[in-house]
């Protein structure tokens, strides 16, 4: 049987009990159907073989030798994954493109008992799917518009940490940092790999799909870049029009809870002193020398609130300057303490409630 998907909600209700990607490991490492698990009926090597011979030989050698391995290959998935799985087991199986890969494999299945299905079109109708969302024309409203509000403030201000404070809360929030595994600022990479474009928009646009539509969405103000990753041109748009609410917060204050959250850089002196380098075409000699100065000693409060004042701070103060949006409102943070973000928090969402009110 073959199973059609209309849209990407129908992602969160799927009437199986597994996903299966029997595409390659380096195919699904790319991108997936989130929450799949991956079964491939060849592996990297062997699809390129096959492919080769498809081109190079005929479809008719590139068939019968694909159709061997997907057979050997299958088995083995079966016997150390699939054993366990009782009589009424139900999976979605997909490939790239919903075609012998997966075919071969949801049949092999069905004849032992289980009921398993193919996905109309593979890999390939779930990232249309994606792409329409996130990437098709700006007059196709985004299912998030018009509730997405901005939470804005300059480096240190824990807009991150409060996007969760207020998620604990029931608040709805788009943690773009989150999912791309980066904290959106030079010094932001984690240990982390981040994932690839394409899994990054298919976590953007499932967190969207799950959204209630007549509640508010908070999401941190970001550059059209996170790390090596961009933001989808659709999304992108949204924010740049969105109601922001402004944080705000003494430097000396930022430059501690900066050092703190920052702490896996200032441990790494290597790899600090070279982020440091990186900012040389922006500023004179001597300011370079004073941050790799204050890097060497240790005096990581010190130092961050000196790249606050005279790096971070006016780069914000230059790009607000170019801002249109509405102001919901500022929040000014009494601290960092779990009490002082609770109380922002809190400030935040009545802001955010009353903006949601007025459009409703």
């Amino acid at each position: 049987m073959v199973y059609t998907l209309s849209r990407l909600r129908d992602l969160l209700a799927l009437p199986f009990d597994e996903i299966i990607d029997v595409r390659s490991p380096a195919e699904f490492a790319e991108d997936h159907i989130p929450g799949a698990i991956n079964l491939p009926v060849l592996d990297d090597e062997e699809r390129a073989r096959v492919g080769t011979l498809y081109k190079q030989v005929s479809p008719f050698t590139a068939r019968k030798i694909g159709a061997a391995l997907v057979a050997k290959r299958a088995g083995h998935n079966i016997e150390t994954h699939l054993l366990d799985r009782p009589g009424s087991y139900r999976p979605l199986v997909y490939c790239w493109r919903g075609g012998m890969r997966s075919g071969a494999f949801a049949t092999i299945l069905s004849q032992i008992g289980w009921r398993a299905e193919t996905l109309e079109g593979g890999y390939r109708t779930f990232r249309r799917a994606v792409v329409d969302l996130l990437y098709a024309p700006e007059e196709d409203a985004l299912p998030l518009a018009p509730r997405l509000v901005v939470l804005d403030g300059n480096t240190g201000t824990a807009k991150t940490q409060l996007l969760h404070v207020m998620a604990a809360r029931g608040a709805q929030i788009l943690d773009l940092e989150g999912l791309a595994c980066h904290r959106g600022s030079l010094f932001g990479a984690m240990r982390e790999e981040q994932p690839a474009q394409k899994a990054f928009d298919s976590a953007i646009a499932l967190q969207l799909v799950k959204f209630d539509p007549a509640l508010p969405i908070l999401v941190e103000a970001e550059s059209s870049r996170i790390g090596r990753l961009s933001l989808p041109n659709r999304l992108w748009s949204e924010m740049r029009q969105a109601p922001r609410i402004r944080l705000e917060a003494d430097a000396e204050q930022r430059g501690a809870y900066l050092s703190r959250v920052y702490a896996d850089i200032a441990e790494d002196r290597g790899r600090l002193g070279a982020t440091i380098d990186q900012l040389r075409p922006y500023h004179r000699a001597e300011l370079i020398r004073a941050w790799q100065a204050l890097a060497d000693a240790g005096q990581m409060a010190e130092l961050a609130r000196d790249l606050v004042v005279h790096h971070y701070d006016p780069k914000y103060a230059r790009q607000r300057a170019r801002d249109t949006q509405p102001d919901l409102g500022t929040v000014r943070l009494k601290g960092f303490d779990s009490g002082a973000l609770e109380t922002a928090a809190g400030q935040i969402m009545a802001l955010s409630g009353s903006f949601a009110g007025a459009i409703s």
